[in-house]
């Protein structure tokens, strides 16, 4: 059991980096990216779809299996408020890595084609790459959050299991009312 909680641990914090990196470049691709042409803008948009499926996508969907099977695997973890934080969030990741990754990316490359061979406006880009840097700030926070939650481990973030206190509570109550023999 030590193997696979250390092996998930491994997954887990390797493909952070990976989907943090994946972020960082998609990121500096659109900051530094800035093309002179139609043609060199969409060929920009081909290089961030390709990031984003082939490096943010699978590293997202191995931080969040690896994270899950963590709890299930460490049963100890069940019982920590900045699991379940971390959790949470990975909800809002699966949001916004698929709205920015399985939507907004390849619509932007579509838009960015058609403006190349100009079938459409520049105008049509500018709302969709406005929606991305919010989503992929947002995306990037989180994925920040995540990581120092996961190192530094805080223990006054507590869940309230008031299920569990009721069962222990009604159970010792239990025994109190057994008479003795």
């Amino acid at each position: 059991m030590q193997i696979a909680r250390k092996s998930l641990k491994i997954i887990h914090s390797v493909a952070a980096c990976g989907m943090i990196g994946g972020l960082g470049c998609y990121l500096v691709l659109l900051i530094v990216g800035v093309p002179e042409t139609p043609a060199a803008y969409a060929d920009l948009r081909t290089s961030i779809r390709i990031i984003s499926n082939f490096v943010i996508l699978p590293s997202f969907a191995l931080v969040a299996a690896s994270g899950l099977l963590s709890m299930v695997v460490h049963e100890p973890f069940l019982s920590k408020g900045w699991v379940w934080l971390k959790a949470m969030t990975g909800i809002l990741l699966f949001e916004g890595v698929l709205g920015l990754i399985g939507s907004k990316a390849s619509v932007a490359e579509k838009k960015a084609a058609e403006i190349a061979n100009g079938t459409a406006p520049l105008s049509d880009l500018e709302s969709l790459v406005a929606f991305e840097w919010a989503t992929l700030g947002i995306v990037m926070a989180i994925s920040v959050v995540n990581v120092i939650l996961g190192v530094w481990r805080p223990r006054r973030i507590s869940p309230d299991f008031s299920w569990e206190k009721d069962a222990t509570a009604e159970s010792a109550s239990a025994k109190a009312s057994v008479p003795a023999d």
